[in-house]
């Protein structure tokens, strides 16, 4: 049915519960997995609440945070191949979170998004945003929302 699906993890507990439900959809399917998470940049305006850095530090900082990221993948990739899945890793550096996910699911070319959702309502939803929604919203794909 699904040939690729993509999940998007950003290594929270619900998104491990979303990752561990795609890896037994793919197990199911014979589906091949694209475990993604999408670092956001670090904040270079003192607007957007950057403390001051230089170019370099700012460097570290986000390779940092992809080292962390990609460790993490490492562990869902471990968790699919003993499942028997076929497992690719991606670590995207971006600011618009849902854009990054939909645009790397049309480049994998993946079936399925899986991705968690907080469920947070009212005010909450409006202050914090969500990023599911918007690739509810946006994607042309199928999205499984897991909470």
């Amino acid at each position: 049915m699904f040939q690729r699906i993509l999940v998007a993890t950003d290594g929270s507990d619900l998104s491990k519960k979303a990752v561990t439900s795609a890896i037994g959809l793919a197990a199911q399917n014979g589906s091949e997995l694209i475990a993604l998470t999408v670092v956001p940049r670090y904040p270079t305006s003192y607007f957007d609440g950057a403390a001051v850095f230089t170019p370099e530090d700012i460097g570290r900082i986000e390779k940092q945070w992809s080292d962390a990221a990609q460790a993490a993948l490492d562990a869902v990739a471990a968790e699919a191949r003993a499942a028997g899945v076929t497992v690719k890793t991606s670590v995207i550096s971006s600011d618009l979170v849902g854009e990054a996910i939909i645009n790397a699911a049309k480049k994998h070319e993946a079936n399925l998004i899986v991705m968690a959702s907080h469920g947070r309502k009212g005010i909450k939803r409006l202050l914090l945003g969500s990023e599911t929604q918007h690739v509810l919203t946006h994607s042309e794909l199928p999205v499984l929302v897991l909470r």
